[in-house]
């Protein structure tokens, strides 16, 4: 799957392992993430490829702040949550 901008991705090593983020940027082989909260977008977190998973889910990053930024991970992952309960 590509890393593209806005692509939302789950961590899967790290002290954030198991939170949702977004992809700011990406080149080669590293992700910047961020999450609004401990990540803002004006300096989001360097991720290797290999230690993030994505998700089939991509948000429109054109005037997102971080404020809207937690309000979409906050659904995202309430909504995932309900559904691997069920």
């Amino acid at each position: 799957m590509e890393a593209l901008s806005g692509r939302i991705v789950r961590s899967c090593a790290g002290r954030d392992k198991g939170h949702f983020l977004v992809v700011v940027r990406a080149d080669n082989s590293f992700v910047y993430v961020a999450d609004g909260k401990e990540r803002k977008l004006a300096s989001p977190k360097k991720k290797s490829l290999k230690h993030v998973k994505f998700t089939n889910t991509v948000i429109e990053t054109e005037s997102l702040t971080d404020k809207k930024l937690r309000s979409v991970i906050s659904g995202y992952s309430a909504a995932s949550e309900s559904l691997t309960e069920n």
